[in-house]
């Protein structure tokens, strides 16, 4: 009997929260999982008593439980797992059916699939989706892409399960809506994921600098408390104000003092740095947020580095507390940076694949249900719901006004970072590019006559139109050189 709305395959902890939130919302789920005995241990246990959680228990039943047109949607590993079941499913079902892959997957993979699937006259979308556990069970973020058509079919579950702000007009948004063609959704994700690793970058340097002039986890439990009331406000420093209470039941102190400091990641920060190498955007905070980790990954290494290589040995003598105002702005501004480098990426994906992408609207998406979610982001929608948007976020009236009063206390955190010795590559490197964007003259000039020395690049001159390229012979003899001009 056809009885369930949506078909959902993958039974771990994600899959199993977002089965019972589809459930809440009053859609039937059919449910599968390779390993089928936590079928059943799912229908006993979170799912009892739930008529309309059923259990299927082969790929072939659990299709021939489900309404047309049928919505399958996997939340397996990324990868040989996903391409695996879209070939098992596209047999069993028919046209304008429609495959849903909400894990973390390369968006190269979701451009790939949709291609394969629709080939086979069915749809495909792939969703970002972002909150975790709890948020799966409670209200995730979702950001689908993919075949266009499939979206009037999936739009009220997605749009019913998902993460709820309130908008400007008072009326309740949905952290969900159509991002574009193919794998728009999970590039969108992937994008997520980078901020998210530079923003927990930040914070953590935020932390380094604090401990650095003596300060105990407890009074920067209070200070991260104040800041969680303020423009800071967000899931991120919240979690961070929890963790800083936090003591450990074995020895009495504080718990993140009593944690390695070699941090793991999972493969979408680096996705994100590749992405922004390849489009040439200077992605740069979310690149040093990435290398940081790897950095801290070479724990033995910097252990015996750190009985050879010798630092300042200067001690921090200023106001503390000015000083923790000055990082509070220092890590605004910074994160300011972040966002803008963020959807620079964005624009650039938009333009390379031909997507086009509400920058306004992804900016909500991300208010609520994510890992990322903060009020800074209502600012990100407000810029881009502009009849005419800035070019760059940092050009937005509030965000240039919020630069413009950061700026004292940003350089003065990173001077003090170098005069202690305390590394702040996400802090230092988002007013290096705040700094380069700003300039109308950089050192290139310069770089470009090297590479015209040393491999005939050709350079453009400012005194001629763009598009005329020009090559000197840099050895000619007696101060004689010979220009050709090349036109591009």
């Amino acid at each position: 009997m056809s009885e369930a709305d949506i078909g959902l395959i993958g039974l771990a902890v994600m899959g199993q929260n977002l089965v019972l939130n589809m459930n809440d919302k009053g859609f039937a789920v059919a449910v599968f999982n390779r390993t089928v005995s936590k079928v059943d241990d799912f229908i006993a246990g979170p799912a009892a008593g739930r008529e309309t959680i059923i259990a299927a228990h082969s790929v072939e039943e659990l299709v021939s439980k489900l309404k047309r047109p049928r919505r399958v949607m996997l939340l397996v590993k990324a990868g040989e797992a996903v391409d695996a079941f879209i070939d098992k499913l596209l047999p069993l079902l028919a046209d304008g059916d429609i495959i849903i892959d909400g894990g973390n997957s390369n968006y190269n993979d979701t451009i790939r699939r949709t291609k394969y699937v629709e080939e086979h006259g069915k749809l495909y979308i792939g969703t970002g989706v972002s909150g975790g556990e709890e948020g799966a069970r409670h209200g995730p973020s979702m950001m689908p892409g993919g075949s266009p058509a499939a979206w009037p079919h999936v739009k009220e579950i997605f749009q019913a399960v998902c993460a709820k702000v309130t908008g400007a007009d008072g009326r309740e948004e949905a952290c969900c809506d159509w991002v574009g063609e193919n794998g728009a959704g999970h590039f969108v994700k992937m994008v997520h994921n980078g901020i998210e690793y530079g923003d927990m970058q930040l914070i953590c340097e935020a932390y380094h600098l604090m401990s650095a002039i003596g300060m105990t986890a407890a009074e920067m439990h209070e200070v991260f408390k104040e800041w969680n009331e303020g423009e800071l406000n967000s899931y991120l420093i919240e979690i961070t104000r929890d963790i800083l209470a936090k003591t450990d039941p074995e020895t009495g102190k504080p718990m993140v003092d009593v944690i390695l400091d070699t941090a793991g990641q999972k493969g979408t920060g680096k996705w994100t740095v590749i992405s922004a190498a390849e489009m040439g955007m200077p992605v740069t905070l979310i690149g040093e947020a990435v290398f940081a980790r790897c950095l801290s990954a070479l724990k033995e290494e910097r252990v015996a580095a750190g009985e050879k290589l010798r630092g300042p040995k200067a001690a921090f003598k200023g106001d503390r507390a000015k000083f923790v105002n000055d990082v509070r702005a220092a890590l605004y501004a910074s994160k300011i940076v972040s966002y803008a480098q963020g959807f620079m990426l964005l624009r650039a994906a938009a333009a390379e694949y031909g997507w086009n992408l509400n920058y306004g609207g992804i900016a909500l998406m991300w208010r609520g249900g994510c890992i990322i979610r903060s009020q800074f982001l209502g600012h990100i929608k407000e810029a881009y719901s502009k009849r005419k948007p800035p070019a760059n976020l940092m050009l937005a009236p509030f965000f240039k006004t919020a630069l413009r009063k950061a700026q004292t206390s940003w350089r003065r955190v990173v001077t003090q970072a170098v005069k202690l010795g305390v590394p702040v590559p996400a802090l230092g490197t988002a007013l290096a590019f705040y700094d380069g964007y700003r300039s109308a003259r950089l050192p290139a000039n310069l770089l470009q006559a090297q590479r015209d020395y040393f491999g005939a690049h050709t350079y453009e001159r400012v005194d001629k139109p763009r598009g005329e390229f020009f090559h000197t012979n840099w050895t000619g003899t007696g101060g004689d050189t010979t220009a050709s001009t090349y036109i591009a």
